[in-house]
């Protein structure tokens, strides 16, 4: 027969890995339900890249069409841009494949534009929040890589506002401090399916 004590054990091991399973649910519906968000972005977009000028400290846009494709495994979306970069280079074409990994919560890509090397990477899916409805939300992914000449932490927030659809990246190039410095966003209207 248990004594006293051994009894509290038991029951204080059973308490804590009840508390512990919510969090993991959690974790799994929150990236679940990023990459149903992603894939219902499908469909055709208009509007502007967006950059920094810090010299003037103001946003500057490119004139920007988007076509997404989400795939029938519901995990996968295939991400064309294009936007004209002016009459040196012309009309460029970016194409993006991304996969949510719901088990890890990451996200990978690879991203295809011609006359550079294929820029491929993996994101953590750092938080999803649903908003009212499917179409009203937002993603926030954060990962450790090159940007410019030196390693920094970017991260990346994509928020659909009904027909909206945003992407702001920044950069943090230092590791003792939280400053997260814009780099550039795209800014889309939904124009079809």
């Amino acid at each position: 027969m248990a004594n006293a004590s051994e009894v509290v054990v038991r029951y204080l091991a059973m308490f804590l890995v009840l508390m512990t399973l919510p969090a993991f649910s959690t974790e799994k519906d929150n990236t679940v339900s990023a990459s149903s968000m992603l894939s219902q972005t499908a469909g055709r977009w208009q509007g502007e890249l967006q950059y920094r000028d810090y010299q003037s400290n103001t946003w500057q846009g490119l004139p920007m069409s988007v076509a997404i494709i989400a795939q029938p495994d519901e995990v996968t979306t295939v991400r064309t841009a294009q936007f004209d970069d002016g009459p040196q280079t012309g009309i460029v074409t970016i194409t993006t494949v991304t996969l949510v990994d719901p088990v890890a919560s990451t996200l990978s890509y690879a991203i295809f534009r011609r006359g550079r090397p294929t820029d491929v990477g993996l994101s953590r899916i750092v938080d999803v929040v649903q908003g009212a409805d499917t179409s009203h939300w937002t993603i926030v992914t954060v990962e450790t890589r090159k940007d410019g000449d030196e390693v920094a932490q970017v991260r990346e927030t994509t928020t659909q506002d009904g027909d909206l659809l945003t992407t702001l990246k920044e950069v943090n190039p230092n590791d003792n401090e939280e400053v997260w410095l814009p780099r550039n966003r795209s800014v889309l209207r939904r124009t079809g399916s």
